[in-house]
């Protein structure tokens, strides 16, 4: 399986939450399965971090890269074309990152390891 980790997937994975569901878990640590992180979500931790939204996330933003070679995750680049059909994406939806995670997902074949049951409305594949 090819999976798309959101944000707070990412983060909950690497901090070792409680509230990452069994079912994601469990496909994240399948080693046959291939884990992708959106640029976006570099983007995101980031922004949030530095906006004190995410005080303790200093060390992920220090060496986001290393954190996920060191997890076996591969970065997904956002392209032009990521960027066109999140902005064309209809609906309510405003939060731009949640935008290219569901643009990222339908383009590449991904399922979307989230649990934002909005997403649901996009018809992307969710896990959780």
């Amino acid at each position: 399986m090819r999976l798309l980790l959101d944000t707070h997937t990412l983060l909950w994975w690497l901090g070792g939450d409680d509230a990452l569901s069994v079912a994601a878990r469990e496909a994240i640590g399948e080693a046959s399965n291939d884990i992708f992180v959106s640029a976006a979500s570099g983007w995101e931790i980031a922004t949030k971090h530095r906006i004190g939204k995410l005080p303790g996330a200093a060390a992920i933003v220090g060496d986001l890269g290393g954190a996920l070679a060191e997890q076996g995750f591969m970065e997904l680049p956002i392209g032009l074309r990521h960027g066109q059909v999140a902005g064309s994406l209809a609906g309510a939806h405003r939060d731009p990152f949640d935008r290219m995670l569901i643009a990222q997902a339908m383009l590449e074949n991904l399922v979307l390891v989230s649990n934002e049951l909005g997403f649901d409305a996009f018809g992307v594949v969710r896990l959780w």
